[in-house]
């Protein structure tokens, strides 16, 4: 053939006149074939050895060594090299001087302790490598999957340096002792970091270790089974392996992995699920095995739900179109026909949307719905419905695997543990798959580097090799990622926990704040038998352990700010509730106020003496209804021990106090109660910076003394600016043992008075903030006999 533009009178070349004069010889047609192969042959080397220069120019030009140099693109394509992940090169071409002196067969044969930790060199070194060595390329390939290059472009990778130990990854067979059985896997961690340049440049803002793992495939060179080695992932998830998971679960777990109830419980009769075989949304059957969903809706919805026009058409066989639905559902219901199973809940399709009495009584059974499912499906790598689970399909995730061969083993650095992907998804932040997560039994969550089953006992993934019948002494280390919790062995840690896991996710209609936790309310009374979910939490709050429960506070670095209707009018909940205002709640216990400066640690608070009964509540009648609030009496510790100065006054025994002088009815959800009140002066704490922090320590002064004393602390928010001066209310006692009388060096045993800073507007109060203040200084202050109306 004649390459277009060359003219057909061209006088041949030297090679061309050769070739016809061969052509007329015996062998002509053999020796043409011959000479023009290898031509083509000596051409594709000499193509391949320009393109692999010029991608190594442009690897070395971008990672540099100085200041200016850019950080790597983590979107550009890998290199030639990158892609392979199977050719073995000879270890003294493929390996840089440094990681050629190690031998890596004797470091995953006897590991590195982290004392004896082997210096790597500076990332800009590493980088620089990473063109023709194969174990800096793992670090690099790290590095390019996790710098945010975009936003910091130039920084000088020389500041920061790596260095490599090894931790074992335990042990899931007997017997446990034999070290034939351990496998290690590599820790490259940051041996010096100038400035912290890698906590600002990181995605996730934490410097954690890279992890490199063996592949099973190299357990045999050690003598040791493929346990907790790595494996090879596939483009779609191993439906078999997903199978193995449940019944592993099922057969070794037992009652460890039952419902958070710890007895026999059943769906009401009003839940429907959808029957993935007939395509039909049908009343759940009696003790049907069925799976749930939880996923994000995203911007989309009403397109595909379930409403009054449809539900008739959809409870009829094949009346669920599946090309209506997004592909986050549609793929769901393939993985539940993929399992063998036929039922699975989704509440798009299993709730009629516009029906607010259905919807009611749908959603105060969550906590039945998530908790009796076999299994949850948690699509965490999706951001809206209209993603597809990844893995479920052929091309619904790019693996991010990375292997390289190192002295002849298979090598690949670790993708995020669960912890780690759960963090970087948005299913994370929505506040209506926590109870979801948190009520499930057993969870698979598909993210986008893999798949991971979690259950109360065990964690699996496709790239670990850990399944077991978890021996009673087995242990490895994905179980140090557990993911969700609940609940704990006592009731308020277990509510404590929920509300500071919960608060910190998103509502995209703020009203929604109580419905999305009443599971969790509803499984806590069930679980640790509390009585009527409706009567013993009550906008949000748990109301037998009132006490405690009065003892939330912002978290530092939320702006105090009221929650909004959709219509734009104010929020509905009491200021005492938590689920009134926006952003994270924290519980802290006295040391909070012991501190120099804001901090955002949590404590459990502590109840050294009830001193206000009865409580009452303006419930949705307006009736004045008494609650039953647990009261705790002071314990006499030491014979010698002094009586407390402060008694509480007597409680309300008039109906006629618990009326406002105002004409207007009082509000739902007003608490009633009677203490005392007293008026103190504030000042910000010295030693407390300007910072991110949206709340601050003031100490409480005394206005009976000239000049004013210190006599105790508040955390208040900081906008608007609070005024010189407060009142307070008296909630109970508590105790700070870390703090001592001066003169006789004994600690404060009771003798703090936990308080609430309140505003008033015509003898209704709002809750301001929360303190302590000791309790000869609030004798002192003459306080007030006061029957408080806390709105």
């Amino acid at each position: 053939m004649i390459p277009p533009g060359t003219s057909h009178d061209a006088q041949p070349t030297k090679v061309t006149e050769a070739l016809r004069q061969v052509s007329n010889s015996k062998h002509g047609l053999a020796l043409v074939g011959i000479l023009v192969g290898g031509a083509a042959l000596v051409a594709w080397i000499l193509w391949l050895s320009v393109i692999r220069t010029c991608k190594l120019k442009t690897n070395i030009a971008s990672v540099g060594t100085s200041e200016s140099a850019p950080l790597l693109n983590p979107d550009e394509p890998p290199t030639d090299l990158q892609r392979d992940h199977t050719i073995t090169l000879d270890s003294d071409t493929s390996l840089c001087s440094v990681c050629a002196s190690l031998d890596f067969h004797q470091i995953f044969l006897d590991g590195i302790p982290r004392k004896e930790e082997i210096p790597l060199g500076s990332l800009s070194t590493i980088l620089e490598k990473s063109y023709q060595c194969s174990f800096c390329r793992l670090i690099s390939f790290h590095v390019r999957r996790t710098w945010r290059s975009d936003e910091f472009p130039h920084v000088n990778l020389s500041e920061i340096g790596f260095g490599m130990s090894s931790k074992n990854c335990g042990c899931i067979r007997e017997p446990f002792y034999q070290t034939t059985f351990r496998c290690y896997r590599l820790h490259i961690v940051r041996t010096k970091d100038a400035g912290g340049l890698w906590k600002r440049h990181l995605a996730l803002g934490e410097a954690s270790p890279i992890i490199i793992h063996l592949l099973q495939e190299d357990a045999f060179k050690f003598g040791r089974p493929a346990d907790l080695h790595g494996r090879r992932l596939k483009s779609t998830v191993d439906i078999g392996l997903v199978q193995k998971w449940i019944s592993l679960c099922q057969e070794n777990h037992g009652d460890k992995c039952g419902n958070v109830w710890k007895a026999d419980r059943k769906l009401p009769g009003f839940v429907r699920v959808v029957d993935v075989m007939s395509m039909a949304v049908v009343p759940a059957p009696s003790s049907c095995r069925y799976l749930t969903l939880s996923y994000v809706w995203g911007s989309i919805g009403a397109e595909y739900w379930t409403t009054k026009d449809n539900i008739a058409e959809r409870s009829a066989p094949g009346g669920l179109n599946m090309s209506n639905l997004p592909e986050t559902i549609t793929d769901s219901i393939l993985f539940v026909r993929q399992l063998g199973r036929r039922y699975l809940w989704i509440d798009a399709l299993c709730i009629i949307q516009d029906d607010s009495l259905d919807k009611s009584s749908q959603l105060r059974a969550m906590d039945l719905v998530y908790g009796l499912s076999l299994l949850t499906i948690v699509a965490a790598g999706c951001t809206t419905a209209r993603d597809p689970l990844p893995g479920c399909r052929p091309r619904t995730r790019t693996l991010q695997q990375h292997i390289e061969v190192v002295q002849g083993l298979h090598l690949y650095v670790a993708p995020p543990r669960l912890g780690e992907a759960l963090a970087q998804s948005t299913w994370n932040t929505r506040c209506w798959t926590y109870q979801e997560s948190a009520l499930s039994c057993r969870r698979i969550y598909f993210t986008g580097p893999q798949v991971y089953f979690e259950c109360k006992c065990d964690i699996f993934c496709e790239d670990i090799v850990a399944e077991s019948k978890c021996h009673r002494l087995s242990h490895n280390f994905l179980q140090s990622s557990f993911g969700e919790t609940f609940p704990h062995l006592e009731s308020f840690s277990s509510y404590t926990d929920a509300v500071y896991e919960y608060t910190r996710r998103n509502l995209t209609v703020e009203s929604d704040i109580i419905d999305a936790f009443t599971g969790v309310t509803n499984a806590l009374a069930m679980a640790f038998e509390l009585g009527d979910p409706a009567r013993v939490f009550q906008y949000g709050m748990m109301l037998p352990d009132m006490h405690r429960t009065l003892l939330w506070q912002h978290d530092p670095q939320t702006p105090r700010a009221r929650r909004l209707l959709p219509n734009g009018g104010s929020s509905p909940w009491p200021s005492w509730a938590w689920a009134a205002w926006r952003g994270g709640v924290i519980y802290r216990g006295s040391e909070v106020y012991l501190r120099t400066r804001m901090g955002n640690l949590s404590s459990d608070p502590s109840v050294e003496e009830t001193l206000v009964d009865p409580w009452y509540i303006v419930d949705h009648n307006g009736d004045i209804v008494k609650l039953d609030v647990h009261q705790r009496p002071w314990v006499i510790l030491r014979p010698n021990q002094e009586k407390h100065a402060y008694s509480a006054p007597r409680g309300i025994l008039d109906p006629t106090e618990l009326t406002l002088d105002i004409r207007r009815p009082l509000d739902t959800g007003t608490l009633v109660f009677c203490t005392t009140c007293s008026h103190f002066g504030i000042v910000r704490r010295e030693g407390e910076k300007p910072s991110a922090y949206a709340h601050g320590l003031f100490n409480i002064l005394s206005t009976v003394s000239f000049p004013p004393i210190w006599v105790g602390t508040a955390v208040l928010p900081l906008e608007p600016t609070p005024p010189f001066s407060l009142d307070f209310v008296v909630l109970f006692r508590t105790s700070s043992r870390s703090v001592y009388d001066e003169e006789n060096l004994m600690g404060y045993d009771g003798c703090l008075l936990n308080v609430m800073a309140v505003s008033q507007n015509e003898g209704l109060m709002e809750r301001v903030g929360l303190g302590v203040i000791h309790e000869a200084a609030w004798i002192a202050s003459r306080p007030e006999k006061k029957v408080v109306f806390l709105r």
